[in-house]
This record gives structure tokens, sequence and C-alpha cells, in this order.
């Protein structure tokens, strides 16, 4: 029995690529207003989650609920209809179109006027309407980082699912864009968060999974989890 008041429910999910068995079994909820962590080593299947969420990768066996409704046979550019936005790994923003055409790239999905929406962006990253009509790939790729949470926000999420915003950013550069998440959760956007900087993820997390080889080995809390000799050993570098 699927139980109500989820935002997002996996149930024993099984994605492959080819033959490879990338998640094996996978069952995790996400719930209103939370941050929800999932950490693992490359190659864990973390990646791979939030693609099966969003409908690019297909679940083989399994479901993948989104406010009690099943979304996992459904085409991506309906899941994001629905209320799930994604800012990718590697961010893909589209290098020969503006900061400002790359956020209305993220509405494609809506009609309507945008401009309030824009504007919300840029009141969480001022640096994007300072360099609102420079091309995306000239950006630092703090920017092009910020440009896409940015862009996933157009879509106005009622879920954000995040692939390593912190990925080749500097320490100072990383507690921004976490200290924008953590606001963006706060005005009422729930996180399901990718991140292999442990630390951080912990510190902004209310939950978190630990993946290893395709299964969540490990769910808790995130401070437990902070606290876990296991897990401190395998992703927070101790002895």
């Amino acid at each position: 029995m699927t139980q109500a008041g989820h935002v997002l429910e996996l149930v024993d999910v099984h994605t492959y690529y080819g033959n490879i068995h990338a998640l094996k079994g996978i069952s995790l909820t996400v719930d209103p207003g939370e941050i929800v962590t999932l950490i693992g080593s490359n190659g864990a299947g973390k990646s791979t989650t939030l693609r099966t969420i969003s409908g690019i990768a297909r679940a083989r066996e399994g479901k993948v609920l989104f406010n009690g409704v099943e979304i996992h046979a459904e085409k991506p550019h309906n899941i994001v209809a629905a209320g799930i936005a994604q800012a990718p790994e590697g961010r893909h923003v589209f290098a020969y179109m503006t900061v400002y055409e790359n956020l209305l790239m993220g509405a494609f999905s809506r009609s309507g006027p945008l401009d309030a929406d824009v504007e919300r962006v840029y009141d969480h990253f001022p640096r994007l309407k300072e360099r609102r009509s420079q091309k995306a790939g000239t950006l630092s790729g703090g920017e092009q980082q910020m440009l896409a949470i940015g862009r996933a926000l157009m879509a106005t999420p009622s879920l954000l699912l995040l692939d390593e915003p912190s990925m080749g950013l500097s320490p100072i550069l990383t507690e921004q864009i976490f200290k924008i998440i953590t606001d963006i959760n706060a005005q009422g956007t729930t996180v399901l968060l990718v991140e292999q900087n442990a630390q951080m993820a912990f510190n902004v997390a209310t939950r978190g999974y630990v993946l290893q080889t395709g299964q969540i080995i490990l769910a808790d809390t995130a401070a437990n989890l902070a606290a876990n000799v296991q897990v401190r050993q395998a992703y927070l570098g101790e002895i």
C-alpha cells in the first residue's frame, strides 16, 4: 500500500542501461518541504535515480509516484509540466544563448507571462541579472551552475532535483550555492539533492540515503548519517 502524503515515492525501482543493472530495487520517499540528499561514490546510481524520476531513464520494474500519481511511464516533458524540474550534472546550459534566453527555455512547458518568474530567479541570483545579455558559454563555472538552477526554477516546480550542484566549484561558491538551495527550500520548493560533498549535503538536508552499486545501504536523518562511523570513513574522509 502506497502511503499518502509523499511528494515523491520510488517503490522497488530497477533501471537498466542495456544489460547493465544500474538501480537494483531502489525505494525512497521525499515529503513536502524536505531537502533529502542522496550520497554515494561515482557509479553508485545517484544520477540514474534522478534520471529515472525525470523520465530520461526508464524504470524496467517498480513504480515512481509523484503526489501519489504514477509517472514512470510518462514522457520527460510531461513530468516537468507536472511539477518536477532538474538541474543536471554538468549544468548543460545552452552555450550560444544568453542568460535570459536560457531562463526562458526553462519555462518551455508553461504559458503566460514570465517576467515575474525571471525576476524571482534574479532575486536568488543577482549575478545572473548582471549578465542577463551575456552568452551562457562565457560564464564562469559557478555562474553556469546558478543558471542551471535558475533555469529549472523557471518551470515553477514543486520538486527540484539537483545533481551535483557543487561540482567543480570553489568552497566559497559552494557555500553560496547551498545557501541559495536552503532559501529556495524555505520558500516552499521540496528538494532532492545528489551531492558528493557529503558534509555540505548533511548540513542542509532533513534526511538522506546512501547508495552503493545501485542499492540503498543506509537511510536515516541527515544528522544521524553525518555521525555514522561508516559514512564518516567512506564519504567524509575520516580514518
